[in-house]
């Protein structure tokens, strides 16, 4: 089992429901436990992908969200999820994610068809059963991070500035 191979998450598209996407694994590049995932390693899994769990930190008793969508495109495994913002987990979960405190995407999978360049000393990983996606603090790939988060906030701070200004006016 490897829990921890390339993930980055794009916070910028992080909404007020807890809707997130980005992408969960990238195509050809080495992390750092020297695993290189390949074009397709999702294929099977993702034909059974109701049983991929999100999770926090790899925890199995830490289940933070869903996922709503898992596909493969040119670029790597590109996923949707939504915190579960009725549980205090999915809440606090939230609230690190906009704050910047929690900022990456680790898999946990086991390799069902890999092989091994000695030259280059990594494994290629051809064929993944993949089984959870965590948010993390470290992911293994250390560029796998969010950029920033627009804050579930700023439709707030609008919709503050419009009332002071009516107010303002009557």
């Amino acid at each position: 089992m490897n829990t921890g191979a390339l993930f980055e998450f794009d916070k910028k598209s992080l909404s007020e429901d807890g809707t997130f996407s980005g992408y969960a694994s990238r195509f050809g590049v080495t992390d750092l436990g020297r695993d290189v995932v390949m074009p397709g390693a999702f294929t099977k899994t993702l034909q059974q992908s109701a049983r991929i769990k999100m999770l926090l930190q790899h925890e199995p008793g830490q289940p933070v969200g869903v996922w709503k969508s898992l596909v493969e495109d040119q670029t790597g495994l590109k996923v949707t999820g939504q915190l579960v913002l009725e549980t205090s987990l999915g809440r606090d979960t939230y609230a690190l994610l906009k704050a910047g405190a929690l900022d990456g995407l680790s898999i946990g999978y086991v390799s069902k068809k890999d092989s091994f360049d000695r030259a280059k000393n990594i494994r290629r990983l051809e064929e993944i059963d993949l089984f959870e996606i965590s948010i993390v603090t470290f992911p293994m790939l250390p560029s796998a991070t969010v950029d920033r988060v627009k804050a579930q906030t700023d439709f707030s701070r609008l919709v503050e500035a419009i009332n002071a200004a009516r107010a303002a006016i009557h």
